[in-house]
């Protein structure tokens, strides 16, 4: 029971801690989620491409395709009554409300592109602070671009820069930096007249019809457009953040992976306890014709089945605490109630892991236990 308790607290640990992982990443998942697009392009080379060619047009025309939007972004400065920040200016179609769940995400105003006269921004909510900026504040904010066609002149640096107007209807918060930081989303007309293009997209957004068959449709995209471009979808466009995410849950199963081999080895010494034990009884069967292969596998079975009872009570207790916290929250993350994206830690349980974590229960038990049941009898199967 020592042996059994001990492989049973291994694996709970284990199953909580990988569902806990799991838990995070889809938090982060549905963070980028609401703002990045299902499907983008963009070139391998180079800033812009032309929007209008024979391969973007299949595209735009395709049946598997829901919203295609046209997307040109580059660094500007902002101003606002003697503020400044950097930003990246991201102007986009009129239809970038179907393409993302940008109205989910805002914290303040409505999601507005232009009207006859005006052109309207949605700033993100770090970025609004470092401004000084609202929703619906009476002057608009002020958006410098470098030209891209002329050199700077030392006596007169301003005239190297083109200026906008642009008013804040809204305010987004996704609780990712690299967009709450720096992303301000006006109409993609104002973006080509700062930067002076006629056409030219950095990239195009895609959301697809049948998200199921989001790979298939990746590949073919892929195989219009050719090696010029990259077609990505929203694991490939966080890769770097979902990477980072998954080498700690690796790394932390291997730590709880050796502290389970820790627990498991309690067989070894349960095994040859047992094996001194029932030396009379392993005579007994040797006269009544077993043969030492036979006796040693009596132990060897043993000694894995409390891996397997100790795996199994491990995985229902696990699963039974992840649904505890999943329903009822009773592990708090730190800090100030309501200040986090959520309270408590979060928890999503993947049938592969608990799948991975029995099968590597199971081995180390087996492992642990070949040794007492193979040389241990066989040294009193010799006496």
């Amino acid at each position: 029971m020592v042996s059994i308790c001990g492989v049973c607290v291994a694996t709970v640990a284990l199953v909580c801690t990988m569902s806990v992982f799991g838990g995070f990443q889809s938090l982060v998942s549905g963070m980028f989620s609401k703002f990045d697009p299902e499907l983008k392009i963009t070139v391998k080379e180079g800033k812009t491409f032309d929007p209008h060619t024979e391969e973007i047009k299949k595209i735009r025309d395709s049946e598997d395709i829901a919203v295609f939007t046209e997307v040109l972004e580059d660094n500007v400065l902002l101003k606002y009554r003697g503020r400044q920040a950097p930003a990246v200016l991201k102007g986009v179609s009129e239809n970038f409300s179907q393409l993302t769940e940008i109205d989910s995400i805002l914290f303040d105003g409505e999601f507005k592109l232009q009207d006859e006269l005006n052109y309207f921004g949605t700033i993100g909510i770090d970025l609004a602070m470092r401004v000084g900026i609202g929703a619906g504040f009476a002057y608009p904010l002020e958006v410098y671009a470098v030209k891209r066609k002329e050199k700077v002149n030392p006596a007169n640096p301003a005239s190297a820069f083109s200026t906008d107007y642009v008013y804040i209807t809204g305010v987004f918060r996704t609780n990712q930096e690299i967009y709450d930081k720096q992303v301000l989303i006006v109409p993609i007309r104002m973006t080509r007249e700062l930067f002076d293009y006629e056409s030219g997209v950095s990239s195009i957004e895609l959301k697809v019809k049948n998200e199921k068959k989001i790979s298939r449709i990746q590949s073919g995209i892929q195989n219009i457009l050719g090696d010029r471009y990259k077609v990505q979808n929203r694991y490939q466009q966080q890769e770097n953040t979902f990477k980072m995410m998954e080498i700690e849950k690796w790394v932390t199963f291997l730590i709880l992976a050796f502290i389970c081999i820790i627990a498991v080895f309690n067989v070894v010494s349960s095994l040859s306890m047992l094996i001194v034990e029932k030396k009379e009884d392993i005579f007994i069967l040797r006269n009544m014709g077993a043969d030492n292969k036979l006796i040693s596998r009596i132990f060897l079975i043993e000694g894995w089945m409390i891996s397997i009872i100790g795996a199994t009570a491990g995985i229902i207790l696990g699963l039974f605490l992840c649904f505890l916290q999943q329903k009822s929250g009773l592990i708090k993350l730190g800090g100030t109630a309501g200040v986090a994206v959520v309270d408590a830690y979060p928890v999503v349980v993947s049938f592969t892991d608990v799948c991975l974590i029995f099968l590597t229960v199971l081995t180390i038990g087996l492992l642990a236990a070949l040794y007492p049941s193979r040389y241990l009898s066989n040294r009193w199967l010799k006496e």
